[in-house]
């Protein structure tokens, strides 16, 4: 048996003849920039988040930079997230210009909020925290320390659309959140797109001229902005797949519980777990163990795919050098990139499938490796 960590292909197919009469529509429209069909998943989307407004953009680096840059964020201010994350979130913020300032993530893998008022300074303006893998970050302390010192919050929502926090949609708790629709995401495009959510009618404003040049009229430009305008083909490929995604979310999530119940026996292995009041929609199914590197090789014989997100911490980057952190300085970062593995998981994971993987990590610990 050979799986994949994920399978577009089977998704594909399982909604060929809506995805392939959308993407007709857009031709037959020739709807290519911005248009009716950006318009409608814009509007969907919104109402999917509880969120008032949404701007679709080009990918989801630059929905954090152009929501950082719409809440005034720039040279000289400090920005506040984690280094557990894929690199985006820590670029967003120094292509403003701002200065990242990294803190220790929490038992979640998320931003440990005690750590934060350690981290203010008076040149700190906002905090990012990452909803990880599909599980939402503790919100409600992060909110209350930003009320507090008047910061804003940005939500890096990449990968967690549809996930709940106490009732609430990730990415619609803070003064903006941001989504990725990178073709592998719970929500995906069959290429680069992304979009903010805001409830802020000033942000979505600043945000949806940022994206075009700084224009709100043709040829009429308040400010020098960017192009980062979400393609009308993906926005109807999204529109369509944003049809399924509940029904997505559900199948993820009953292929988590599945995987729990499969390696909740195994005492070497730590398995992920789901915050009081939240719903995780398991982007990512994240084990952690010691033997890491040997378990995934001995998946991989066996003709399972696994990942590993994120290997190397952002403070540990060659990128982030000039900031002088230690690797020991946010230790349960550092220790988590050296234990975590993604197992397969999609919304199209057979039961039989997820069983053949628990078997050989089972197998893996019965043979005692050294």
């Amino acid at each position: 048996m050979r799986i994949p960590l994920a399978d577009l292909k089977t998704q594909y197919f399982s909604i060929k003849p809506e995805i392939d009469a959308a993407i007709q529509s857009v031709i037959s429209d020739s709807a290519f920039i911005l248009g009716k069909h950006v318009n409608l998943f814009e509007e969907a989307f919104a109402r999917f988040c509880d969120a008032r407004y949404c701007v679709g953009v080009g990918n989801g680096t630059d929905a954090l930079m152009l929501a950082l840059l719409a809440c005034g964020i720039g040279p000289g201010d400090e920005v506040i997230t984690v280094s557990h994350t894929f690199i985006a979130t820590a670029e967003a913020v120094t292509r403003t210009g701002a200065k990242v300032v990294f803190v220790d993530i929490d038992d979640n893998y998320c931003m440990d909020s005690a750590l934060i008022e350690k981290a203010i300074t008076d040149r700190t303006k906002a905090i990012i925290p990452v909803h990880l893998y599909g599980r939402p970050a503790d919100l409600d302390p992060i909110l209350e320390i930003a009320r507090r010192r008047n910061l804003k919050v940005i939500e890096d929502a990449a990968q967690a659309h549809g996930a709940t926090y106490k009732g609430r949609k990730a990415g619609a708790l803070g003064d903006a959140g941001c989504f990725s629709f990178y073709p592998g995401k719970n929500l995906g495009a069959y290429g680069d797109a992304g979009a903010v959510v805001t409830n802020n009618r000033e942000i979505y404003r600043k945000i949806a001229e940022l994206r075009d040049h700084g224009r709100s009229e043709k040829y009429i430009h308040a400010v020098e902005g960017y192009n980062s305008r979400l393609d009308g083909l993906q926005a109807a490929i999204l529109n369509v797949k944003l049809r399924h995604l509940e029904r997505w979310t559900e199948a993820r999530r009953g292929a988590a519980r599945a995987y729990t119940l499969g390696l909740s026996t195994i005492k070497n292995v730590s398995i992920p777990s789901e915050r009081e009041n939240t719903s995780h929609v398991y982007h990512l199914y994240v084990i952690r163990t010691g033997l890491r590197d040997k378990l995934q090789t001995h998946l991989k014989d066996n003709g399972i795919q696994t990942g590993i997100h994120y290997p190397v911490p952002l403070h540990e980057q060659p990128a982030y050098r000039s900031l002088d952190y230690r690797p020991d300085s946010l230790p349960m970062t550092h220790d988590a990139a050296r234990e975590i593995l993604s197992l397969p998981i999609s919304a199209e994971i057979t039961e039989d499938q997820i069983e053949y993987v628990c078997g050989k990590i089972r197998d893996f610990y019965n043979n005692k490796p050294e």
